[in-house]
């Protein structure tokens, strides 16, 4: 009924008109424009697959001629790149999962097991472990924690308040050692394992 009168008062009124403007009506629109039945449909080029950083720029002549060199390389020789690279960028050793106790079935009985115990090398990669804290020295740990990890704020209160918690995993001995002295230098207890 609202709507009748103001319809009524904005045509009979011209007054009303030039104030609030033409009366604004809208019909029903198609999203879509209908296209034409005889049209081919349009081909798209889809990549063969996705990529989401998009095209990439060719690579240099140094990294061609690099290629090159490996292709010929013999298949003996392509196993050693790997090592090689890992020994020159200094990344640690992966570590090998012990078998000891654990059943071998065909591959080997009680005499595999006991060979690869003889075969133990130095430990290369260790764990740091937060074991306990004082209280009064909270903060400081947390401030600690926070300069050799790279958590914000509240994860590094977080973990520091889970403790017993591993701080830092596969770091080098000496790594090791220096979160420990740091840790002990303001009020806690770690090992390192």
């Amino acid at each position: 009924m609202k709507l009748v009168g103001l319809v009524k008062a904005i045509c009979i009124r011209p007054a009303i008109r030039g104030i609030m403007g033409p009366l604004q009506v809208r019909t029903f629109q198609h999203d879509f424009v209908p296209r034409d039945p005889k049209a081919k449909p349009e081909k798209l080029k889809y990549p063969q697959f996705y990529d989401p950083y998009g095209p990439r720029p060719p690579p240099s002549d140094k990294i061609v001629e690099l290629a090159d060199r490996i292709s010929t390389l013999s298949p003996e020789e392509r196993r050693q790149i790997g090592p090689t690279l890992m020994g020159r960028q200094r990344h640690p050793k992966m570590q090998t999962i012990a078998v000891e106790g654990m059943e071998l079935g065909s591959q080997g009985g009680a005499g595999a097991g006991a060979a690869k115990t003889e075969e133990k090398k130095e430990k290369t990669a260790f764990d740091v472990k937060l074991e306990k804290f004082d209280a009064a020295a909270k903060i400081k740990v947390i401030k600690e924690v926070r300069a050799f990890t790279n958590l914000d704020l509240k994860e590094a209160k977080d973990l520091v308040e889970k403790a017993p918690v591993m701080l830092k995993q596969g770091v080098t001995k000496e790594e090791a050692s220096d979160i420990m002295e740091r840790i002990k230098a303001v009020g806690g207890v770690d090992v390192m394992e």
